[in-house]
């Protein structure tokens, strides 16, 4: 993956809160197995059927053109991240409101007073195709569902998989990446170094002692696998209590101070959390 060339305040904030910390114990690693099978989609206001259409023909476009690759390829390879710039919110200027949760990185971070992420430049290029001026509504990410819902945002682009629980609140667009969730851990934890499929780490978690604490970004898949969901067909772990944190930089600065075992969160940015740490080891 590409190396990024600055670090978001999170990593920052949590290279300080490790400076204490014993030098065998400053790194973590990603367990590279897919504890689960999802699709990223963006989510469109219901209240705007035309909005949604034409989302879809721009996917459909990026995907056909080499656009969608090109921008993975900034943050997934050897390309240079695009720097992305929100206009202030004018109800009397041609607008797309974005809302987003700019802690998920590579799909959406924020270096100083600007965007970055496949997400953010999706949605620069969309603002484009659209002929509207562009507007990143930066919020927790409990809240970004509600927002459009609310038609406070015209479009969810926040790295959101597709589940019915959420199509209450948005029309997804078509789909446009393939996701998953995976384990992140110290460097030196081998309770997983013999698994092999999700099933293998499913048995292990299961059998942790009563009580232990796994980490999970507020609202993402992460927190409903842990916690179990019927909706979204996650059993859960009885015997885990889940600890939700308001990104995923904090949840594993958590686990480093010692204060939980693991945190389960989305492959990518699992990747990108997990080099930005170990590069300031």
């Amino acid at each position: 993956m590409k190396k990024f060339a600055a670090l978001c305040m999170a990593v920052l904030m949590l290279s300080l809160a490790l400076a204490g910390c014993s030098a065998g114990s400053k790194k973590v690693k990603v367990i590279d197995i897919r504890l689960t099978d999802e699709e990223y989609a963006f989510g469109v206001d219901k209240k705007q059927p035309e909005l949604l259409t034409k989302v879809n023909e721009f996917i459909k476009q990026i995907q056909d053109d080499g656009t969608f690759d090109e921008i993975c390829d900034n943050y997934f390879e050897d390309g240079t991240p695009q720097a992305v710039t929100s206009a202030q919110l004018d109800s009397s200027k041609d607008q797309l409101v974005v809302a987003t949760n700019a802690q998920f990185e590579p799909f959406e971070y924020m270096e100083g007073d600007k965007y970055y992420g496949v997400d953010m430049e999706i949605a620069a290029k969309l603002a484009e195709y659209l002929g509207k001026e562009l507007v990143i509504s930066n919020m927790k990410f409990e809240s970004v569902l509600l927002s459009v819902d609310q038609s406070k945002a015209d479009i969810a682009m926040a790295g959101l998989t597709v589940n019915e629980e959420r199509k209450a609140y948005v029309t997804f667009s078509n789909t446009y990446y393939n996701a998953s969730q995976k384990v992140i851990v110290k460097e030196s934890d081998n309770t997983f170094k013999d698994c092999k499929t999700a099933a293998d780490i499913e048995k292990i978690l299961s059998e942790l002692k009563d009580g232990t604490k796994v980490g999970y970004q507020n609202g993402t898949t992460g927190s409903l696998y842990i916690d179990g969901d019927e909706d979204w067909g996650f059993a859960g772990f009885e015997n885990i209590k889940g600890v939700g944190y308001d990104s995923g930089s904090l949840a594993v600065q958590d686990m480093m101070n010692g204060n939980i075992e693991y945190v389960v969160i989305d492959e990518e940015p699992a990747n990108s959390i997990t080099k930005a740490i170990n590069e300031l080891a």
